[in-house]
């Protein structure tokens, strides 16, 4: 089969590489989509320990087209979304039911060969039938609405809480979109590209603007949530952090930045600072809003490659072009 893969850093390639066969509890997913992710550019530039070559590509869709000899859970012909988690289920936090932070970690497209692929092995407890009406080539999107959902399960979710959000990407506008599902009283986004904001303004957030100073908010926010990972970001936003608010730092940040915390103002205004790493328990509570129409796959969906332009596309997402890039490693028919 042909493949996208990194390999070394800051080098991709398109190659053929051996088909995957299934393991006994294995499924065979005929790829229809892979979405490109912030994690693809920290794997790409050599961090997260990741072994090279790799196959990349965590965010992922398709048609099952075979199964190992002990699978009953799915057919043939099913149209499925994958969750790429692989964690030990033995080690201390495993055993915790906090799998994300699992000693052993492991994922698709990460430490195991991903989506950006025509083929896709992957274990069964990982795949999701797709519900009827869900178009397989949109379905992508679930994996990245399963981390926001993981996200909003360490947060307080009170109604009527105000929501300031870094970064009008995917994550940002998805973190706004469920922001919007647990009552908040608005829903503020801050983004230094214009047209990122614009599709922010489509969306519906109540203020969209590329400085927090040009918002009334005198208190700050009940929730500010970084999506960004960038640590002038990051640093200012929990400025903005009301007294008895939280602060979540949901964007994957480079491994060495830094930050500047004031403890005494964490203790005096009794501010929550939260971290929230990957799925957890919330990627088929994502596969059901999904289904549901909490996103817009039509404005979330901005730009569709094949895989051929794998690494055009990565250097579009990298540049800051469109929202969620998409591949399709097998066209546009499965």
């Amino acid at each position: 089969m042909k493949a996208g893969v990194i390999t070394g850093i800051g080098k991709v390639a398109i190659e053929n590489v051996p088909d995957p066969t299934p393991g006994n509890r294995d499924v065979i997913v005929k790829v229809a989509a892979v979405g490109i992710c912030g994690t693809d550019l920290h794997i790409l530039e050599g961090e997260f320990a990741p072994t090279l070559p790799i196959i990349p590509g965590h965010e992922m869709s398709g048609r099952v087209v075979a199964i190992g000899k002990d699978v009953t859970e799915v057919k043939i012909g099913d149209l499925v979304a994958v969750d790429p988690s692989l964690h030990c289920g033995e080690c201390f936090y495993c055993r915790r039911a906090r799998g994300n932070l699992c000693e052993n970690w492991n994922a698709l497209g990460v430490s195991y060969p991903g989506a950006a692929a025509e083929l896709l092995k992957s274990p069964v407890k990982n795949v999701h039938i797709l519900p009827e009406g869900v178009d397989v080539f949109e379905a992508a999107l679930i994996e990245p609405l399963s981390c926001a959902i993981r996200g909003y399960d360490v947060l307080p979710r009170i109604p009527g809480s105000h929501y300031l959000i870094y970064g009008s990407g995917t994550m940002g506008l998805m973190m706004a979109e469920l922001a919007k599902r647990n009552g908040a009283a608005s829903v503020s986004i801050i983004d230094i590209n214009e047209t990122k904001l614009e599709t922010a303004r489509i969306l519906g957030v109540d203020h969209a603007t590329n400085d927090a100073k040009n918002l009334d908010q005198p208190r700050g926010w009940d929730v500010v949530i970084d999506c960004t990972g960038v640590a002038k970001a990051i640093q200012e936003g929990l400025t903005h952090v009301m007294p008895g608010g939280t602060f979540l730092q949901f964007g994957v940040a480079n491994e060495k930045a830094k930050v500047e915390i004031e403890p005494f103002w964490i203790y005096n205004k009794e501010i929550t600072i939260a971290g929230s790493m990957a799925v957890l328990h919330t990627f088929d509570r994502a596969v059901d809003l999904f289904s549901s129409g909490v996103l817009n796959p039509k404005v979330m969906i901005s730009n569709r490659f094949e895989l051929n332009d794998y690494e055009k596309a990565l250097n579009a997402f990298k540049s800051g072009i469109g929202r969620k890039i998409i591949i399709t490693p097998n066209g546009k028919s499965i």
